[in-house]
């Protein structure tokens, strides 16, 4: 029956409607795969001699650094690692037993790409360990141990996935302890560094991740069992219908119809929350560039970066979904006599006032001294003036239905990636660090900074000319996109 799973799998891939695109993708996804793999690879071979050249213990040293490895690890899962499932509606109607269905499933986690890639790291640094002379029966138990804590991770994902308010308890939780060891308030890898010094000393202590990754498989296997009926898990829910008028936006027209249909669209959605949710931690997207604890980000050119994406987060997660965002009923749309302007105005003004609230919002940066809250609002005034073109833009190109009950994929979709949304990305963040670059090269940061803010103000003056040219580009990709719009597979 698993041979036969793998057939179906291996058939859905290549008939799918997506299929041409999905090749380009894994090609470009096998490259970053493979520069992942040589970079674990370089740490897990040289970081021994690295950290002994620095007199440090280097397994005392990873022992020690091993509970935020974990907790970074669990929040890349969370964010980017799509759970693989089957098609499952029609297998329940098969003489086909529930728990081959769900381990399965289970099974397609354990080989993703997520788990495997950390073999590179820890694989050659347990070698090392042993022909430096550590223990090789110890090695190999704190390397298993290592592995089940990584598949714990896996099955975690599984449960946590869509639980929206644990994940942000998570991360806030995490966030907290990060902060408090960094201001040298209370410092968990004191406490943690020990149990994970345990699981290489004491040979016994590999149980103790094995018999958890054993009892949360078991757990996620009741879970996923649970939820595999037709009258249960898989029907479809239906929320208790509201009415939300905002009368206030009938003075704005057309632009105030469509905002109130995108504000209702965000209320009421998941993957919109779970968007607008990302957009806020972008907010502290600076904290990793302006506080200077890390040396490659510490210059002009990085901290323009950060100015950009401080308060860009709304424009970039929810700005690169425009129009696919109304995709539900987007054919509907175009049966009816709507101006595409109209349209693409009342999602430029969610943009602008989005972007606005995120530059008072981080006004907090002040602490980091006045220049870099004005890198932030030059890159504020950037993002309302030019990027905000450059994303609707790219939007009519970007052909990938939203399903809105899903909280996954916030960060983007498979089928967005396409060269010319690519090329048309390049100037969000390049062009305004090379004009701040080049202003600080001719006279000062001073100037860095009116040449960003003038790139800006140019797009807010020819924003009616860009939109005619924009409009243009909708209504000659229009077929496409509805066509697009169609495929489910």
């Amino acid at each position: 029956m698993i041979g036969k799973f793998l057939y179906l799998e291996w058939k859905s891939f290549f008939r799918s409607a997506s299929f041409a695109t999905n090749v380009i993708l894994k090609i470009f996804m096998g490259i970053m795969a493979l520069y992942m793999i040589a970079m674990f690879l370089l740490v897990g071979i040289g970081g021994f001699e690295l950290m002994q050249s620095q007199g440090l213990d280097p397994l005392k040293t990873v022992n020690k650094i091993l509970i935020y490895y974990f907790i970074f690890d669990l929040v890349i899962r969370l964010l980017l690692q799509k759970i693989p499932v089957l098609n499952i509606r029609p297998m329940l109607v098969l003489p086909i037993k529930r728990p081959v269905i769900v381990n399965f499933a289970i099974g397609k986690t354990m080989l993703s790409f997520f788990n495997l890639i950390h073999a590179f790291l820890f694989l050659p640094f347990t070698i090392v360990l042993i022909k430096n002379g550590y223990d090789a029966t110890q090695s190999l138990l704190w390397l298993l141990s290592l592995a089940c804590m990584f598949y714990i991770n896996n099955l975690l994902n599984i449960i946590l996935n869509n639980k929206d308010n644990l994940f942000i308890l998570f991360l806030v939780l995490a966030a907290g302890f990060a902060a408090m060891q960094y201001y040298g308030l209370f410092d968990i890898t004191v406490y943690t560094s020990v149990y994970f010094n345990g699981l290489f000393g004491m040979q016994w202590m590999v149980a103790v991740p094995l018999v958890a990754f054993v009892v949360l498989y078991v757990v996620t296997h009741k879970y996923l069992m649970k939820n595999l009926y037709l009258d249960a898990g898989l029907a479809a829910k239906h929320a208790v219908a509201k009415t939300e008028q905002f009368d206030w936006l009938n003075q704005f027209g057309t632009v105030g119809t469509f905002l109130k249909n995108d504000i209702r669209l965000i209320k009421r959605n998941k993957r919109s929350k779970s968007t607008v949710l990302m957009s806020v931690l972008f907010l502290f997207y600076g904290l990793l560039f302006f506080s200077g604890g890390i040396e490659a980000y510490n210059n002009p050119a990085m901290h323009m970066f950060a100015g950009i994406f401080v308060t860009g987060g709304f424009l970039f997660t929810f700005g690169q979904f425009v129009p696919s965002w109304d995709s539900s009923y987007y054919p509907l749309m175009m049966t009816q006599n709507i101006p595409y302007k109209g349209y693409l105005n009342a999602k430029w003004w969610l943009i602008v006032i989005a972007t606005a609230v995120s530059t008072i919002l981080a006004s907090f940066y002040l602490y980091f001294g006045l220049h870099i809250y004005l890198m932030i609002v030059v890159g504020a005034i950037y993002n309302m003036g030019f990027n905000s073109h450059l994303v609707l833009l790219g939007g009519a190109f970007t052909k990938t239905p939203v399903d809105l009950a899903s909280s996954r994929g916030a960060f983007g979709d498979k089928k967005a990636f396409n060269l010319k949304t690519m090329l048309i990305s390049l100037p969000k963040l390049l062009l305004p660090m090379l004009l701040y670059l080049a202003g600080s090269k001719i006279y000062n940061p001073n100037l860095g900074l009116v040449f960003v803010a003038a790139a800006g103000v140019l797009g807010f003056a020819f924003r009616d000319k860009v939109f005619s040219m924009i409009e243009k580009i909708y209504k000659s990709e229009k077929y496409a996109t509805l066509d697009a719009y169609k495929q489910k597979n």
